[in-house]
């Protein structure tokens, strides 16, 4: 202790701990084509449907990533490992949202564009069922499930800020951002607090961030609809914030 209170004496004026530089995942600096930036992978979503078109492509002067969903479902996942107190910004556009998609159903679990981000809950913190469900879907789909993740959607028809519990899994939240078509065919800038989100969704503390996707998806309504996403930035909270802290 004592050696403690010496070093903070001594520390110079204004020191403040070093903060992580922030992460940028780009494609702004890839060559359209089918070629994905080092780091994504494609992502199975489903086992029963062919995979949407995935390309890197030109949309005015930048490169971006796109998904053709046309009766399919497409995604692609970046591994991290970085603290939840991370705020994450990234812009995405869509041609029209998924006139059919219903988020409390099933049937109708079909968004024009999704972003998630996985946490690292425990295995032992998951019930004996939600155990098995992991490991059959992961053996289904030929990766790795996440403990828990939130689900960022471009939704048809929910109240932007909406938050329930993803029709196939309670360990997936599904978060409205936008909804419907009145900002279709116009980048919508994004940026999310992750820890905070994260205690609204599960009602506890976040773990760590193990990784994100991206992904749209008509394969359970039919339909087509396209969509984009810019660069993403994970920029780690110095002060995490109020909400986070509380339940450490």
């Amino acid at each position: 202790m004592k050696i403690m209170v010496l070093l903070i004496l001594l520390a110079p004026v204004g020191w403040t701990a070093a903060v992580p530089a922030p992460i940028t995942l780009r494609f702004s600096d890839t060559v359209p084509g089918s070629a994905l930036p080092s780091g994504w992978k494609a992502y199975a979503m489903s086992r029963h449907h062919p995979a949407a078109r995935m390309a890197i492509v030109r949309d005015g002067s930048d490169e971006v990533f796109n998904i053709d969903a046309n009766h399919a479902a497409g995604a692609i996942a970046h591994v991290l490992d970085i603290p939840a107190a991370t705020t994450l910004s990234w812009r995405w556009k869509v041609d029209r949202s998924v006139a059919k998609a219903d988020l409390s159903k099933k049937s109708g679990d079909d968004f024009a564009a999704r972003v998630y981000v996985f946490f690292d809950v425990p295995r032992s913190q998951l019930s004996w069922l939600q155990r098995v469900k992991l490991s059959v879907a992961g053996r289904s789909l030929g990766h790795e499930i996440p403990t828990a993740a939130l689900c960022y959607v471009w939704d048809n028809r929910h109240p932007v800020g909406t938050i329930v519990p993803n029709a196939f899994s309670s360990l997936v939240r599904v978060i409205v951002l936008q909804s419907g078509n009145a900002n279709a065919d116009t980048w919508q800038p994004q940026q999310r607090d992750l820890a905070v989100d994260f205690r609204a969704a599960f009602g506890r503390p976040a773990p760590r961030v193990t990784g994100v996707a991206l992904a749209a998806d008509t394969d359970n309504t039919g339909g087509h609809v396209e969509a984009w996403f810019g660069d993403l930035t994970l920029a780690s909270d110095p002060t995490p914030s109020a909400t986070a802290a509380a339940g450490r």
